[in-house]
């Protein structure tokens, strides 16, 4: 669903990226300014209680994600390999600093067992990555997974979000389920990637 929605989310930004890309703005300051925005609200908003404002703050910046690719088509390139790098890293950062920040928000409500509930959603997410990227690197495919970061980030901000609206207990389900498909999905790239190098 998510990759569906992409063309409708790039035709929507395309005016912003147009205007950004006549003020000589590049798809690399857009992918930092973006990761900026994403560490500092999570680190401010959510060890506060403040929920639904950091879920929606953070949001508007996770959509930097697609501007930068817009800017750098409307700027005349398909993107730049240090470019991909550049954000691929960032993209680390900025997950890192969500599920920090909601730990911290545990920590101080009190509750030691869903901040190590986080904390285990957050290693195995950055696993997921790794798997993919490691994967990649050695020339085989894996793409394959339950919780890729799309999904990740839709379930962690609409449960941040409703959770601070008042709806009891959907951020402790948003974060369980989380470290579940997590676990599955690091499962599953392992296993995908055992056997394309049997079958080399």
């Amino acid at each position: 669903m998510l990759k569906l929605l992409r063309p409708a989310m790039t035709r929507i930004l395309t005016p912003l990226g147009r205007a950004l890309v006549r003020r000589g703005i590049g798809p690399d300051a857009v992918t930092a300014i973006g990761t900026l925005g994403t560490v500092v609200s999570a680190l401010f908003f959510f060890p506060q209680g403040m929920l639904t404002a950091g879920a929606l703050v953070i949001t508007v910046f996770v959509l930097f994600d697609l501007l930068d690719g817009v800017v750098a088509r409307l700027g005349g390139g398909g993107g730049s390999t240090w470019g991909a790098f550049l954000d691929s890293t960032l993209d680390r950062v900025a997950d890192a600093a969500i599920f920090s920040g909601l730990i911290l928000h545990f920590i101080a409500t009190g509750d030691a067992l869903l901040a190590a509930v986080t904390l285990f959603a957050l290693v195995a997410g950055v696993l997921v990555s790794y798997a993919k990227a490691r994967a990649e690197g050695l020339g085989l495919t894996c793409d394959v997974g339950l919780a890729e970061r799309p999904e990740r980030l839709v379930v962690v901000l609409v449960a941040a979000c409703l959770s601070g609206l008042g709806v009891p207990y959907v951020l402790a389900a948003g974060m369980w389920l989380l470290a579940a498909a997590g676990a599955v999905t690091v499962v599953q790239r392992v296993v995908h990637v055992h056997r394309q190098t049997r079958e080399r």
